[in-house]
């Protein structure tokens, strides 16, 4: 049985979650989680920090319901810092590469085409 692994996708703002079989790139998305709390300028530090735990209790739920197999990380830097301070110690062992780069809003083959570089 092949491995199902998800690729999230996020900033501060949007969490775009995608589902592949094992590690190729076969982009399929599952979930577009938004932060109700963003405004046209920079969302509030406490408002994406209340956003991170929303997109890691996601995470921790879709594990525990075995959702995924592994995990891999495409998120702006600063919210990643958050997002990994609410992931649990199981979920984290589950993340097999960390992509520092905002990758949220790019179109489905864009962002294959970020996470396909060497």
């Amino acid at each position: 049985m092949t491995a199902i692994t998800w690729v999230l996708a996020a900033d501060g703002s949007r969490a775009r979650i995608f589902e592949t079989q094992g590690l190729k790139l076969d982009l399929r998305q599952v979930e577009d989680i938004r932060n109700p709390a963003t405004r046209a300028a920079e969302t509030a530090e406490r408002d994406r920090e209340k956003f991170a735990r929303t997109v890691a209790e996601y995470l921790e739920q879709s594990r525990l319901h075995q959702r995924f197999d592994r995990l891999r990380l495409a998120v702006e830097p600063r919210f990643l810092g958050l997002l990994r301070n609410h992931l649990s110690g199981e979920t984290l062992k589950l993340v097999y590469e960390e992509v520092n780069n905002d990758v949220s809003n790019m179109d489905t083959r864009d962002i294959r085409r970020q996470l396909d570089r060497p």
